[in-house]
């Protein structure tokens, strides 16, 4: 493919989150030598592909002394053949500074939609707490020392959370366009079965008949106060509008505005957003994507009567979920489209909950099957990619 007639396209995102903050949901942690390795899974292919990385929420200049892609097989194994020593401005190690990102330089590979790859880091310092995903694309691995072109790791301790690692893009051919998946735990994937990609957006990308979809969803986010992760408004730049290829705009997000302040783990008070405050906020989001020229889809919330988190579910917050998702699919909404969430995966007896056989457990959040008919339910004109 002639360079002239292709484009680097994002095939794989993961939002991160500063380890600095008072709410934390999610294990934080730092390493030092170790050999971290992330198994990632690309979205579409291309004829050549480069890595993403960031010390965006460091304390300290993050000193990476090798970095290696290779493709998987299964755990932490790796096919040895294809490793390949990634470069930074021709360089095998890399050094990014406080608040930084840094993208190696290409790698002269193809690689086609649903392949697996693993990216090893080896961090020969103590990186201290760092900048990291809630929920990556399936567990991850790390051993003492440099093992980047070990065949497989013994004895390695298992990593629920992703670090440093933000993004992969391929060369595509010129005219390639994907969605951003953008939001919360439904977009993110949380309570989906870790390595098998099965959030609603993966599912929902396999159907498709031209381009991909690529997810910046972080659990415990919300559309107007920072928590976990900075609020949607203010990550907007960053993980939507700087995204190479974007043109569609996938949304769910303002449950944790509605649940979170009633949860025991978070130490502010319980005080909800009113339903103008919101309404606002989802019309700025829309103003500032139809601005940039995207298609912005919108999505009801989510039922989540029930669920086991304490606090969570209160009379106040269903009574202004019902209220939003009302506005969300009347005549007044700013955005392109609605997909009907609620409707998708509501219990028919009990709208307020979560269908039983779509549950995963815990009320708040659906499981594979669940994330399967949210996919599902989606027009697929809403995503008329590359048109």
């Amino acid at each position: 493919m002639a360079a002239s007639s292709a484009n680097w396209i994002a095939t794989h995102r993961s939002a991160v989150i500063n380890p600095h903050k008072d709410f934390t949901l999610f294990e934080l942690r730092g390493f030092a030598d170790q050999t971290v390795r992330q198994p990632l899974r690309i979205a579409g292919g291309g004829e050549a592909l480069r890595i993403r990385l960031s010390n965006r929420y460091g304390k300290e200049p993050l000193e990476i002394a090798g970095a290696h892609l290779a493709r998987r097989t299964e755990a932490s194994a790796i096919v040895p053949a294809s490793d390949t020593v990634l470069r930074f401005a021709g360089a095998g190690t890399v050094t990014i500074g406080v608040g930084d990102e840094v993208v190696s330089d290409p790698v002269e590979q193809k690689v086609s939609a649903g392949e697996e790859l693993v990216l090893s880091l080896y961090l020969p310092h103590d990186t201290g707490l760092t900048t990291y995903s809630a929920v990556p694309y399936d567990i991850g691995y790390a051993v003492p020392g440099n093992q980047l072109t070990a065949p497989s790791f013994t004895a390695a301790e298992e990593l629920t959370t992703g670090h440093f690692l933000t993004g992969v893009d391929v060369l595509a051919p010129e005219g390639t366009a994907i969605a951003v998946a953008f939001g919360d735990s439904w977009i993110e994937g949380f309570a989906t079965t870790p390595g098998a990609d099965n959030s609603f957006p993966a599912q929902l990308g396999r159907r498709l008949p031209r381009g991909w979809i690529v997810n910046q969803g972080i659990s415990g986010n919300r559309l107007l106060t920072d928590g976990i992760g900075e609020h949607l408004l203010a990550r907007l730049d960053h993980d939507v509008l700087d995204v190479p290829g974007v043109s569609h705009v996938l949304i769910h997000i303002g449950l944790n505005d509605l649940g979170v302040p009633g949860t025991q783990s978070f130490p502010e008070p319980p005080v909800l957003p009113d339903l103008d405050d919101l309404v606002a906020g989802y019309a700025t989001l829309a103003d500032r994507l139809h601005a940039a020229g995207l298609v912005a889809v919108a999505a009801t919330l989510g039922p989540y009567e029930g669920t086991v988190y304490d606090g969570a579910d209160t009379p106040a917050g269903q009574a202004l979920r019902h209220r939003i998702n009302d506005w969300l699919l009347g005549p007044d909404q700013p955005f392109d489209a609605v997909l009907d969430i609620a409707a998708a995966v509501a219990d028919p007896e009990r709208p307020r909950r979560i269908r039983e056989e779509y549950d995963s457990g815990d009320g708040l959040h659906v499981n594979d099957a669940g994330a399967k008919a949210i996919a599902d339910a989606v027009d697929l004109s809403m995503l008329r990619l590359g048109d």
